[in-house]
């Protein structure tokens, strides 16, 4: 596991207030390469993380790039940033059945895109269904390691799996995914806002109440 030097050094990402960052690599069978850049603009400080991963598991070389955008503090993004993607490299299933080790509603996005080499882009949005398996165990286990504290803390997740030539996408909150083609953004990931009916639905049920378009006074997004 841990095919590149490059790779190993990107994805064990410092958080600084005001350092710029950006690497990439390629992987070791030379199929795939991959760039990343973070800034915290005009701000004095940053609550979002990204992770790199190329790895080795059960003899299948794969990719793991996510966005974690926090808010309330760090510590959220912090965490999902050094759990999620371990979660899901532990799957039992996750190179035999990817979707399911995520645990999303399977949409297939088809935009009449000719995707090189027959790269299959499935979209996994948890629409109607709540976050299952790799995603809500990380959420579960950083409630109970924070003990609460920084509860309200909380993060977008907006990730990219590489299997093969399949690439997953999945996402909760509003950090978006787009696939570029003859230089149009093609969307694959679908914001959470309260303003959606079926998100006002889903809070609702759930006990909470949405009021100017926002979760329980604060919260602009749905799902962190």
């Amino acid at each position: 596991m841990g095919y590149l030097n490059s790779v190993l050094q990107s994805s064990s990402q410092v958080h600084s207030e005001d350092r710029p960052a950006s690497g990439g690599g390629l992987s070791q069978n030379g199929k795939f390469s991959y760039g990343y850049a973070s800034s915290p603009g005009k701000r004095s400080s940053m609550e979002d993380f990204y992770e790199t991963r190329v790895d080795g598991v059960d003899g299948e070389i794969v990719g793991l790039f996510g966005v974690f955008d926090g808010h309330g503090g760090v510590r959220a993004a912090e965490y999902v940033k050094q759990n999620l993607f371990s979660n899901l490299i532990k799957h039992p299933k996750f190179i035999s059945d990817t979707k399911s080790a995520i645990g999303y509603l399977l949409i297939t996005v088809s935009h009449g895109c000719d995707f090189p080499s027959g790269l299959a882009i499935t979209c996994l949005l948890n629409c109607f269904q709540p976050p299952a398996d790799a995603y809500n165990h990380t959420d579960s286990e950083f409630l109970k390691a924070e003990n609460n504290q920084n509860r309200d803390a909380g993060s977008t997740a907006s990730t990219a799996i590489l299997v093969g030539n399949r690439l997953l996408v999945a996402n909760v909150g509003d950090s978006r995914a787009v696939i570029c083609r003859g230089g149009n953004a093609i969307a694959v990931s679908r914001d959470h806002k309260p303003d959606q009916s079926d998100e006002r639905q889903r809070i609702e049920n759930a006990g909470g109440f949405v009021m100017w378009a926002g979760v329980d006074l604060h919260l602009s997004i749905s799902l962190s």
